[in-house]
């Protein structure tokens, strides 16, 4: 067994020397940020502010965009601050919170997909009863419980990680990552080896089991209806399947960068790969879930002329 220091702060090895690049990294950073938390508060405001949005599916897509934001703040500030420094360091409770804020937020991306489908399977199989099931007090309640559920889930896999005593700082991440974390205890279990990959079932599997579910109930009915309803049900579905496809895609590189050989990858690909889910699906669920949607697009140039006049 190694000897136990206490450590106070953890390094970020894989920024390393960026040089003068430094400059357009923070750059490009910034704007793509801005850019993030711009388009996303625009279209809450807009949803917030049309009523004829006040319905569950657009509430449903309002906590999506809040967890936009919130993904983003918990890595791309940490990104910046961390450009111009020589020794890429972060204290322990920050790297802590980034952590928890980060696992929070990618199981509330998770869940609220599996609302968004349980809303699409009442919407197309039972439309009649509709407004009934998904009133505005029980989308409160799912919306509620989504937010709880990831936190415990957070809470679940951050108990693995509080309670080790440490042997090593160096992290090659940009970001602090649960299991290179655990790689630096002076002894683990192999309950604390896997439970990140525990933490992705509660956070992953579960969820993708609800809306399996949804999506087959919608495929079944769509059988069974007129051509001009399966093109309705499918314009509807396919934002939902392209954002859980890439957020698949995007937990993939996460899960699996620490656990292979990297070496004949390149730092630069490797870097970008680990961050790709916080890069790409910001940007995505916008433009999929809110610029493409027929209403929120009309009620935006509504919101545009009106602050025009």
């Amino acid at each position: 067994m190694e000897n136990s220091t206490e450590v106070v702060s953890f390094v970020l090895a894989a920024y390393g020397n960026t040089g003068e690049f430094k400059y357009l990294y923070f750059t490009i950073m910034l704007l793509w940020y801005l850019f993030i938390c711009v388009a996303n508060t625009f279209l809450i405001m807009v949803i917030f502010l049309d009523k004829r949005l006040h319905e569950p599916m657009y509430i449903l897509l309002c906590n999506l965009f809040v967890n936009e934001i919130g993904g983003s703040t918990a890595l791309y500030p940490l990104l910046m601050s961390q450009m111009f420094p020589d020794t890429h360091e972060v204290t322990l409770p920050w790297c802590f919170l980034q952590m928890c804020y980060l696992y929070i937020c990618g199981s509330v991306e998770f869940c609220s997909f599996a609302a968004m489908a349980y809303d699409r399977y009442v919407a197309i199989c039972c439309p009649l009863h509709y407004n009934v099931i998904m009133n505005t007090g029980r989308v409160a309640i799912i919306i509620l419980l989504v937010w709880m559920y990831s936190f415990v889930n957070c809470m679940f896999a951050f108990s693995f990680v509080i309670r080790l005593k440490l042997c090593g700082n160096v992290i090659d991440k940009v970001f602090c990552d649960h299991h290179l974390i655990i790689k630096l205890a002076c002894s683990v279990s192999i309950l604390n080896s896997i439970s990140d990959l525990l933490f992705a079932f509660v956070t992953m599997v579960m969820p993708f089991s609800l809306i399996s579910v949804s999506y087959m109930k919608i495929l079944a009915v769509c059988l069974n209806t007129t051509k001009d309803n399966k093109q309705k049900a499918i314009s509807t579905c396919t934002p939902q399947i392209i954002s859980l496809s890439n957020m698949f895609v995007g937990c993939i590189f996460h899960f699996v960068d620490p656990r292979i050989d990297t070496a004949y990858v390149p730092d630069k690909v490797r870097i970008i790969l680990s961050v790709y889910l916080l890069i790409c699906q910001p940007v995505i669920t916008p433009f999929m879930y809110g610029f493409n949607q027929t209403n929120i697009r009309q009620s935006c140039k509504r919101f545009l002329l009106l602050k025009n006049k």
